[in-house]
């Protein structure tokens, strides 16, 4: 596989990732929105879901993470991992 084809693979995977991203925003807008609703037409009592909004909302953000910060791996990581070698992990203190 060329350089080039390299590239516009990796361009691909990115433009994938952020359409999938939009259709998740889109969904959690609408179906949230209906939610709320929901709540409105049936007495608008405890706000129940703002449960639905913050769980739905941490993985949303997970996944917007994901794919607009996410740094990708590098041939240097891969070269500065293989240097470590085997049996390197880093233990948390």
């Amino acid at each position: 596989m060329s350089a080039d084809e390299d590239l516009r693979k990796q361009a691909r995977k990115r433009l994938e990732k952020r359409r999938d991203f939009s259709a998740h925003l889109v969904a959690y807008v609408v179906i949230n929105a209906m939610l709320v609703g929901i709540w409105a037409i049936s007495g608008a009592g405890y706000f129940w879901p703002a449960w639905v909004m913050l769980g739905w909302g941490v993985g949303l953000a997970l996944n917007a993470w994901d794919v607009f910060f996410r740094r990708p791996v590098t041939e240097a990581d891969v070269d500065r991992e293989v240097e470590r070698g085997p049996g390197t992990e880093r233990r948390s203190p």
